[in-house]
């Protein structure tokens, strides 16, 4: 392994300073992020610096050791990257990285991959040793300079995933549900963890799904649920009686844009799937916010869903708005623990 990530180890430019981030570093991490977006893909990536102090302080992560800045001689936030190795067991860490477009060929960015690469390794030592381990990262398909540059660090593609939206010119169509199926909206109070195990439940048939335990996985969901820009009343739950068929869990807009509503989970469990039930979860939440004057909503989606997704979707009015492709680099072999097929 240690061969594997330092055979190519390189060094910043001469006079070029690295330290790990703090609160007050958001407002300049996303400035940094909009300006690469802004050339890369011509939109903003995120609309309010708050949107990122909530994820640093999401339970597990420590901005001081999980992320890497990187300055210029004049001071300069120029590159910058995270390692997430949250999720229980972390068999796949999560990086992601931005580099400055007028700093681009300095080697920055390759430097900020072997540190991140070196920090996620650093979980090794609590893994089973017979476990892969590969962490994995994702690029908007039409990046094409950091595609290269994770594919010369031994990345290799494995799936694409799509931010797809609708524009509605007119009302969407009123839902049809399922007999017994009934809709009510969520208590933050007394439905969250009811709320979290559905969302284990729908999600265990999707690619990279990993059991962890319980409640762990529910200190996060909770967090990034119950963040500074939540709204329960675009909680949608389907019920069956007492118990909760689907849910459909929405913002009130994207991380990257104010004017766009956002379907941040919609989920149905196993046994009440093919009875139209996400179609209609999804038909409510595109009413709802089009009567609170939202003109476009999106969610993101695997291109390759195991059950189906991606049809619900377009269905639905939904078309493509940006596509990204996922990479991971096999730093230990061992057994696969994640969802990767429905045979499993």
């Amino acid at each position: 392994m240690n061969t594997l990530l330092e055979k190519s180890k390189i060094e910043l430019p001469q006079g070029f300073t690295t330290r790990g981030a703090e609160l007050d570093d958001a407002d300049a991490a996303v400035k940094l992020f909009n300006t690469w977006s802004q050339a890369v893909i011509h939109q903003n990536e995120l609309s309010d610096p708050k949107i990122l102090r909530n994820e640093w302080a999401s339970p597990g992560f420590n901005p001081a050791t999980d992320i890497c800045l990187v300055f210029s001689p004049e001071g300069m936030l120029v590159g910058y990257i995270e390692a997430w190795t949250t999720s229980k067991p972390p068999v796949h860490p999560w990086l992601w990285g931005r580099v400055h477009p007028e700093f681009g060929g300095l080697g920055i960015g390759t430097w900020l991959l072997q540190w991140a690469e070196e920090r996620a390794c650093k979980v090794l030592d609590i893994l089973p040793a017979d476990l892969r381990f590969a962490p994995r990262t994702g690029i908007f398909q039409s990046a094409v300079d950091s595609k290269k540059l994770v594919e010369d660090r031994g990345f290799v593609r494995i799936r694409s995933s799509y931010e797809m939206r609708i524009n509605m010119e007119e009302a969407p169509p009123t839902p049809l549900w399922a007999d017994g199926i009934t809709l009510r909206t969520a208590d933050p109070e007394t439905d969250s963890r009811a709320i979290y195990q559905v969302d284990r439940d729908s999600f265990r048939d999707h690619f990279g799904y990993i059991e962890e335990p319980f409640e762990e996985g529910f200190a996060r969901f909770k967090h990034f649920l119950l963040g500074e820009d939540s709204d329960p009343s675009l909680w949608f739950l389907a019920m069956d009686g007492d118990e909760i068929a689907g849910i459909s869990l929405c913002r009130p807009s994207s991380y990257d844009d104010p004017d766009l509503g956002w379907v941040n989970i919609l989920g149905v469990r196993r046994e009440w799937r093919k009875r139209g039930i996400g179609l209609a979860l999804l038909q409510h939440s595109f009413g709802e916010f089009y009567k609170r004057g939202k003109r476009k909503v999106g969610l993101g989606v695997d291109a390759q869903n195991l059950t189906g997704a991606l049809k619900l979707y377009e269905r639905a009015g939904m078309r493509v708005h940006q596509a990204f492709d996922q990479y991971e680099k096999t730093i230990r072999s061992g057994r696969e623990i994640s969802v990767e097929s429905l045979s499993e």
